[in-house]
């Protein structure tokens, strides 16, 4: 099993290290694979194509980005660690390379995320959003309403923020937005 995880992280990494030098369209599975030190059959047998790689890099990527959000601020009431940490991750994410890199280069293949359907990332965002919600539904400093609904227009909000970084700071500082956008999310969640 270690072998096996090493093995998926040495593939996601060599993923990573193609995508930030060429981006996403550019990158190849011949290309991953001698990255990763691995036969190319290595990687078809568990990546069928570029796109599955991709994905399951990004999951990785924004996983760990979310688990450092959620690290960071242990205090207060469940609302105001939801805003915090929404503002955090947005922050991180518009540091990280990866994401700006595809936000650079490949910015169209966010689209189907934004109109067609959520992606795997989408969710885990979601998820943790749901449990910050139902948590200051029971602490009394979110008012109660539909858990998954609350979450998913949370997430509206601040996905927007993460991907029209670039057109939206255009003029403004962006730390000044991201303090608007934690006044926003706060009145909306008040009781």
């Amino acid at each position: 099993m270690t072998s096996q995880r090493h093995t998926h992280d040495a593939l996601l990494d060599a993923t990573r290290e193609c995508v930030l030098e060429v981006g996403v369209r550019r990158t190849t599975l011949t290309d991953v694979a001698k990255r990763a030190n691995v036969s190319r059959m290595t990687l078809y047998r568990r990546y069928p194509d570029v796109d599955h790689l991709v994905r399951a890099l990004m999951t990785r990527e924004f996983a760990a980005l979310l688990e450092e959000a959620e690290r960071a601020v242990n205090h207060g009431n469940a609302r105001q660690q939801l805003v915090q940490r929404a503002v955090d991750a947005i922050r991180l994410l518009e540091a990280n390379p990866l994401m700006q890199r595809v936000l650079q280069l490949d910015a169209d293949l966010m689209l189907p995320y934004l109109t067609d359907r959520l992606g795997s990332t989408q969710r885990l965002v979601e998820q943790f959003l749901v449990a910050q919600i139902e948590a200051g539904h029971i602490d009394g400093s979110i008012r109660f309403g539909d858990a998954k609904t609350q979450a998913r227009v949370v997430l509206m909000s601040t996905q927007s923020m993460v991907l029209s970084t670039r057109p939206v700071t255009s003029g403004l500082d962006f730390g000044s937005l991201l303090d608007e956008l934690a006044k926003q999310l706060d009145g909306a969640l008040k009781p």
